[in-house]
C-alpha cells in the first residue's frame, strides 16, 4: 500500500520532501477517537476532519512545524489499536513506523496521543510503543471530561510510571498546545525507556497496566444516570430503530423546510444576474456563454448550496454529540442481515456526504471480503451530489405547500429516496456476500463515546470545508462540463437560418440544432422506455462527470424560454416535435423515473477511480457500474409503470 498525502495547507508537503529537506519525522499514534487529528490541526494549523466518532482518519496527513533546521514534520496516522494489525488502515500505521513505505521514512519519535477517559485499553499500545525503542512522549486527551464524571489522573505522576514525557492537553479547546508544540520540537530531550513494558505476555502486561494505572492515581470515571437511560433508548433493538428513523425523518424535514427561502431568494438574484449581462453584453455569442453557461448554469448548482450547507451541518451536530457512533452499534443488527457488520455502516454513513470517502473508510474493515461488498453498494447511499438533482425533481413533483398536516410533503420525498438508497445498499451487500464474496466474517467492536456537546469550532470548520468542496467542484468541474454542455447546446448557429426569427424563436431553433440535440436523440431509444426525452438524456450523459451537472443542463435548456423562472420554465417543457409535440416532457411517471434511475445509476467517474485505486483492479469499478447502470434503467422503468397506472 502507498501513503497519501492526505491534507496539506500553507506549512504542509509531502512526508517524502520532508526527509529531502532533513527534517525530523514526529508521528501521532493513538486509538481510535482518541483526539489525534484535533491535537494534530492545533500542532500543524492545519484542517483535517475530526468528530466524536471512531475511524475518521484513514490516510496519511502530514504538516510541519518550526522553521529552519529544527523543523519537525508532523505525520497524523490512523488510529489503531496495536502494532499488530488486522485491517489495511492498521498496517498502514505498522508500515509507516517501520519505514516501509516507498519515499516515507521511518518517523524519528512518536507522540502518542492518550484518551484519559480510556486509559487501561490505551495503555496497550503505549506499551507496544515504548518496546519499539522509538524514543516516545505522551499527549493526555480527555481530562477535563474524565474528571467532569467523578474521574482523576495525575499526568506528572503517570509519566514517572512510563518514563516518558506526558502533557496534557485539551485538543478541542487548543489548551496546552503550545507547551506540547515545545516538547515535539525538543524530541531529540526525549528519554529512552529502560525497561521495555512486557508486550509479548499477556498476563505481564496486564500486571503492568495495573501498576501503571496505580501509580498514576487512577480514578475512571463513571458513566452518568442520564447517559445510561438515553443509552437504553437509543441502544434498544426496537425503539432505537424507532429513534433513528425519527430523527433522520426529522432532519430531511428541516432540510426542506429551513433552506427553501433562501433558495428562492438565491433562484432570483441568478435569474436577474443572468438577464442583465444577456442584455448589456453586445456580442451576442460572448452574452449567450456568460448568461447561460456561467450565470444559468452555474448558478443552478449554487441556487441549492444552502441545503447542502444545512445537510452538513445536522450532520456534524450528530457526530459531535457520539448519537452517530451509536448509530454504528445500532445498525450492527440490521447490517448482519446484509452479511456486513457495523464497520459497514460507518462508510456507508460516510459515503451520505461523498462515495469518496465511504469507500477509502472500508481500510478500517479486516476482511478484504467485507471491504469489496461495502465498497460495491456503497455508491448506492445518496450522496451530496445526487441531492441538487433530488430537490430539483422533488420540487417538480410535490408541490412546496403539500402538507400532510404539520408534515411537508416535499421532504417526506426526501426522506423516502435516502431510505431507497440505504436498503438498496443492504440488499446489495447482502447478494454479493451471498454470491461472489462468500466468506464468514470477523469479530465487530466498536467503542461508544461519550455524549458530548459538539465543538462549535469543529462543526463549522466541518460545514466550511464540506461547502468548499462543493463550491471548488462548481467552480472546476462543473464550470467546464457546463461551458462544454453551452457549446454543445449552442453550436452550429447558423445566423441565415433564424434570420428574421425573435430571439426565443431563434434560440429554440438553435437548440433544437445543435450537436447535443444529434447527441440526445442518438441515445434517445435507450431512454424512451423510460419517458426521457433528449435534452434530459444530455442531462445524464453530462452528469457523468458530476450528477449536478444535470441540473446545470436543464437550466440552460430553460434559459431559452425563460432565465429569470426557471422552476416554471421546467414545468412547462414541453416535446417540440415527434408524436408527443405540444406534450409535457416533465410528467409525474417521468420525474418518478428520473428520480429512481438517479438513486441507482453510478454517474460518478471519479468513485470509479478511487473504487479501482482502493481494489487495485477494474474488475469491481467494471462490475458496480454495470450492475448499477442495469439496476438503475429497470428499477426506473418499473417506477413508471407503477407510476402511470395509479394516475
Amino acid at each position: 500500500m502507498r501513503a497519501e498525502p492526505g491534507c496539506h495547507g500553507g506549512s504542509g508537503g509531502s512526508i517524502a520532501a520532508a526527509s529531502h529537506r532533513g527534517e525530523a519525522v514526529v508521528a501521532l499514534v493513538g486509538c481510535p477517537n482518541a483526539g489525534k487529528s484535533s491535537v494534530f490541526n492545533h500542532l500543524t494549523g492545519l484542517r483535517v476532519r475530526t468528530a466524536n466518532y471512531p475511524g475518521v482518519t484513514v490516510t496519511l496527513s502530514q504538516g510541519r512545524i518550526g522553521s529552519g533546521p529544527a523543523a519537525v514534520s508532523v505525520v497524523d496516522l490512523p488510529g489503531t489499536y496495536g502494532l499488530v494489525p488486522v485491517s489495511p488502515d492498521e498496517q498502514l500505521v505498522v508500515d509507516h513506523l517501520a519505514g516501509r513505505l516507498d519515499g516515507t521514512p521511518a518517523p524519528n519519535a512518536l507522540l502518542v496521543i492518550v484518551d484519559a477517559t480510556t486509559l487501561r485499553r490505551s495503555l496497550s499500545l503505549v506499551a507496544q510503543c515504548l518496546a519499539s525503542g522509538t524514543p516516545c512522549a505522551v499527549a493526555l486527551t480527555m481530562t477535563d471530561e474524565l474528571r467532569a464524571h467523578g474521574g482523576d489522573i495525575d499526568p506528572h505522576l503517570l509519566g514517572q510510571a512510563l518514563g516518558v514525557p506526558v502533557r496534557e492537553v485539551h485538543g478541542h479547546r487548543g489548551q496546552g498546545i503550545g507547551a506540547l508544540r515545545g516538547d515535539v520540537l525538543g524530541w531529540t530531550a526525549w528519554p529512552e525507556v529502560p525497561i521495555p513494558p512486557p508486550v509479548h505476555d499477556q498476563g505481564d502486561l496486564a500486571d503492568w497496566i495495573d501498576s501503571v494505572v496505580d501509580r498514576a492515581a487512577y480514578r475512571p470515571a463513571e458513566a452518568s444516570r442520564a447517559t445510561r437511560g438515553i443509552d437504553r433508548v437509543l441502544l434498544h433493538p426496537v425503539g432505537g430503530l424507532v429513534a433513528f428513523l425519527v430523527v433522520m425523518f426529522a432532519f430531511f424535514q428541516t432540510v426542506f423546510a429551513v433552506a427553501a427561502p433562501v433558495m428562492g431568494w438565491i433562484e432570483t438574484g441568478f435569474g436577474v444576474l443572468g438577464e442583465a449581462a444577456r442584455s448589456r453584453i453586445s456580442d451576442e455569442t460572448l452574452a449567450g456563454f456568460v448568461g447561460t453557461a456561467l450565470i444559468g448554469g452555474v448558478g443552478g448548482v449554487l441556487v441549492f448550496l444552502p441545503q447542502i450547507v444545512l445537510l452538513f451541518l445536522l450532520i456534524s451536530i450528530l457526530e459531535g454529540t457520539g448519537y452517530l457512533a451509536r448509530a454504528a452499534f445500532l445498525m450492527d443488527r440490521v447490517m448482519a442481515l446484509s452479511g456486513l457488520d457495523g464497520r459497514a455502516f460507518v462508510a456507508m454513513l460516510s459515503s451520505v456526504a461523498c462515495a469518496i470517502p465511504g469507500i477509502m473508510s472500508t481500510r478500517t474493515m479486516p476482511s478484504s471480503r467485507d471491504r469489496i461488498a461495502t465498497m460495491l453498494s456503497a455508491p448506492l447511499m445518496t450522496c451530496s451530489a445526487r441531492l441538487p438533482v433530488y430537490l430539483l425533481l422533488v420540487s417538480l413533483l410535490v408541490p412546496s405547500d403539500a402538507r400532510w398536516g404539520p408534515v411537508g410533503l416535499q421532504g417526506v420525498a426526501l426522506f423516502a429516496l435516502y431510505l431507497a438508497g440505504g436498503l438498496s445498499a443492504l440488499i446489495a451487500a447482502a447478494v454479493l456476500r451471498r454470491t461472489l464474496l462468500r466468506q464468514g466474517g470477523l469479530p465487530f467492536y466498536l467503542e461508544l463515546p461519550p455524549y458530548r456537546l459538539p465543538s462549535v469550532r469543529a462543526v463549522l470548520a466541518a460545514v466550511w470545508t464540506s461547502a468548499a468542496i462543493f463550491l471548488r467542484k462548481v467552480a472546476t468541474m462543473i464550470l467546464v462540463a457546463s461551458a462544454v454542455l453551452w457549446a454543445l447546446l449552442s453550436f452550429p448557429a447558423h445566423a441565415a437560418q433564424t434570420q428574421g426569427m425573435s430571439e426565443p424563436q431563434a434560440s429554440a431553433y438553435v437548440l433544437e440544432h445543435s450537436y447535443a440535440a444529434d447527441l440526445g436523440r442518438a441515445i434517445e431509444p435507450v431512454f424512451a422506455p423510460l419517458g426521457f426525452e433528449w435534452r434530459i438524456d444530455v442531462g445524464l450523459v453530462g452528469a457523468m462527470a458530476a450528477r449536478e451537472v444535470f441540473v446545470s443542463t436543464l437550466g440552460q435548456v430553460v434559459a431559452v424560454s425563460d432565465p429569470e423562472h426557471p422552476q416554471a420554465a421546467l414545468r412547462d417543457l414541453t416535446y417540440t416535435d415527434g408524436p408527443r409535440a405540444g406534450q409535457r416532457v416533465f410528467t409525474a411517471p417521468t420525474v418518478v423515473a428520473l428520480l429512481v434511475f438517479f438513486v441507482y445509476a453510478l454517474q460518478c467517474i471519479s468513485t470509479l477511480a478511487v473504487m479501482r485505486r482502493e481494489s487495485n483492479s477494474w474488475r469491481w469499478p467494471a462490475l458496480a457500474f454495470a450492475y448499477m447502470s442495469a439496476l438503475a434503467w429497470g428499477m426506473a422503468f418499473l417506477a413508471r409503470l407503477i407510476t402511470v397506472a395509479i394516475t
